[in-house]
């Protein structure tokens, strides 16, 4: 009889696409944050460039490479790869930036009973917009009602490249609202908020990268994009406070 595998305590998850520039990088950062028998998965999302080839030749048995049917995006990459972790604390991770030493230890103490927390970032690379100055404060974790209307409104702000979250969130928040197509981040962080199970780090604990692909907003939107975006957060709010109450009740 094979001996039973070892339970991750780490699951680190990451949406790729086309990030052969960078994506090594990343991984060389996030390998010696995580134990001998966490994951790293990785959901490669039909990349035209080198991504998988450069991910399936690093030689580390942590690593879950996952190669997509069909490219979906980036939020149901992100969706399945979360739907894919087996550890008990799990990371997002963006495909091109770098971890800073000691983040992970760090991020599961600030838990501290919590179900989810996030950090701040460090971004380099390129020049920061006005969103990038955005910073998270500690005070604020416990101002549930205030940060959902933030996030609705668009004040404050979450990385999801610098989320950590409990396996058992992911019951609540997994599967994404069917509607979503973008800012999976707010959406977690709505589901933290509306469980008042959620820490803010002010401190940073990954350099995130800036260039052209992945500058977020991609210039002014639209008036109907925002009233688009802002109508689904709402929604986000609505499904995530239906989600909370049938945990409660089963």
């Amino acid at each position: 009889m094979e001996p039973k595998a070892t339970q991750p305590r780490v699951s680190v998850c990451m949406a790729a696409y086309n990030g052969a520039r960078h994506i090594r990088e990343q991984i060389d950062s996030i390998l010696p944050e995580i134990g001998p028998h966490d994951e790293v998965i990785i959901v490669n999302d039909c990349s035209t460039d080198e991504t998988a080839a450069i991910v399936a030749a690093i030689p580390d048995a942590r690593i879950r490479l996952i190669d997509a049917e069909q490219n979906r995006g980036y939020v149901a990459t992100f969706e399945r790869a979360l739907g894919e972790a087996r550890g008990e604390f799990v990371f997002l991770s963006d495909q091109d930036d770098v971890w800073l030493q000691g983040r992970v230890e760090r991020m599961i103490s600030a838990l501290d009973g919590k179900d989810m927390v996030v950090s701040n970032c460090r971004h380099f690379d390129g020049a920061p917009g006005s969103f990038h100055e955005i910073r998270l404060r500690a005070k604020d974790s416990t101002h549930h009602v205030r940060n959902l209307l933030g996030i609705v409104v668009g004040y404050r702000l979450h990385w999801g490249c610098a989320m950590a979250v409990r396996r058992n969130l992911l019951a609540q928040a997994l599967p994404f609202p069917h509607y979503m197509d973008e800012s999976h981040d707010q959406w977690l962080s709505t589901v933290g908020n509306v469980n008042r199970s959620i820490v803010y780090m002010e401190e940073d604990t990954i350099l995130h990268r800036l260039h052209g692909e992945n500058l977020t907003p991609h210039g002014i939107r639209s008036a109907s994009k925002i009233i688009r975006a802002r109508i689904a957060f709402l929604r986000n709010v609505y499904v995530a406070v239906r989600r909370f109450r049938q945990t409660r009740q089963a």
